[in-house]
């Protein structure tokens, strides 16, 4: 008797146990619908976007800012949402051409679809919204215009952080919450290869992961954190926020572990906080409030080679970033302004190459002859040496986008 007792028990024991995880399921599937991922943070978010001021919307177009606070309105170009790659970028001052050069090069490679985010100064929207829509032939690309949007109580002291607006990309999980996973670039950045490959990275992310970003510096002897930084910083070297992979959504619901509090802190409360204890000892603003953050949550990123995020620092010295050498370039970051400059030629040919570009299949496909002979000319350069090294992925990328048959793409 005893023995069918314990069995009757045991199987209510189970019951409760499943009956109970069923219910925190859909507690979890109530708070994603209800918040879209942001929880506490969208909360935040509201308090300093909604109401005009700094965080009113700009713009005209189908959706009003009555309907979306604190961000622009939306330019459809006949794209249907669940293929969308989300691709953000923030441009102030004379950025206008090199950021136009950015999308270009994502349009021309990309193979889904993308959703452009531009947050951008008032007085270049128009330059940008004139220059987006001449491309609306193309039908492979929305994107949305956003005013540059900071916390009221201190949007002086956060836009004058290292340069004009850079600390924007700080704020996208709480402005863009609705978007799940985005891919965060400077204006300086070319795609040598489909966004559509970087964008795959977030399968690769484990359970704990919610960014991913390069090393600043491969090699410990030129590195700058290690030697310089008054403040935390991930890993030996630090990393490079120029390309940025986030799921905003885990970024909205994480808790981090800080230096301030035994409190871990969401995303939308712990910004302020580092920033008025370390401003006195960062020198790159954001991208050093992000090696702070990541420092003390070393889990919570997913760390991908030097060939996605390629700077004049892998070869100004000497080639040191081996991956490149073995596949090519993926993404070009041409900081240190060599792109309009005599500093780098091998970098400046590549961009202006794209630049000049069209998006006529022929010119495309014309483009690597001509850029091959101009890049010879810098091999009097430690970059210019290992020219073959900013071509190779390029050629690849032309050759499987334009040279294969339709049906083979």
């Amino acid at each position: 008797m005893r023995r069918y007792l314990r069995i009757v028990v045991l199987c209510l024991a189970c019951g409760f146990c499943s009956l109970l995880y069923a219910f925190s399921q859909l507690a979890v599937s109530l708070e994603e619908g209800a918040g879209g991922g942001g929880g506490k943070p969208q909360a935040a978010a509201a308090s300093w976007l909604a109401g005009g001021g700094r965080g009113g919307a700009r713009g005209v177009g189908s959706a009003g800012p009555a309907a979306h606070p604190g961000r622009s309105d939306r330019y459809s170009l006949k794209v249907q949402p669940a293929q969308r790659m989300h691709l953000a970028v923030v441009a102030c001052g004379e950025r206008l051409e090199e950021t136009i050069t950015m999308l270009k090069s994502a349009i021309i490679f990309s193979i889904r679809p993308l959703q452009f985010h531009i947050f951008a100064e008032d007085q270049l929207h128009d330059s940008f919204k004139g220059i987006l829509e001449s491309w609306s032939f193309l039908q492979t690309f929305n994107y949305s215009l956003y005013p540059i949007t900071f916390p009221s109580e201190n949007a002086v002291e956060w836009k004058k952080l290292f340069k004009p607006c850079a600390s924007q990309r700080l704020f996208l999980p709480l402005i863009l919450k609705e978007v799940d996973s985005l891919l965060y670039v400077d204006t300086d950045i070319l795609f040598l290869r489909p966004v559509d490959d970087i964008w795959s990275l977030l399968k690769k992310f484990n359970s704990t992961q919610i960014a991913a970003m390069a090393p600043e510096h491969e090699e410990p002897r030129i590195g700058w954190y290690n030697r310089f930084a008054r403040h935390p910083y991930y890993g030996k070297t630090g990393v490079n926020s120029g390309v940025m992979l986030m799921n905003m959504t885990r970024m909205r619901r994480k808790y981090f572990k800080n230096d301030m509090t035994a409190v871990r802190l969401r995303w939308g409360d712990i910004l302020m906080p580092l920033l008025k204890k370390y401003k006195l000892n960062i020198t790159w603003g954001d991208q050093d409030l992000l090696n702070i953050i990541f420092f003390h949550n070393p889990e919570s990123l997913f760390v991908f080679p030097c060939q996605w995020n390629y700077r004049p620092d892998h070869c100004i010295y000497g080639s040191n970033c081996q991956e490149a050498e073995e596949e090519g370039i993926f993404i070009l970051h041409g900081n240190r302004g060599v792109y309009h400059d005599d500093k780098q030629p091998a970098f400046r040919a590549i961009y202006e190459a794209l630049r000049n570009c069209s998006f006529k299949d022929d010119n495309i496909r014309s483009l690597l002859k001509p850029l091959e002979l101009e890049l010879q000319k810098t091999v009097h350069t430690y970059c210019g040496k290992i020219y073959k090294i900013f071509i190779k992925q390029l050629t690849k990328s032309i050759q499987d986008r334009y040279d294969r048959p339709p049906k083979e793409r």
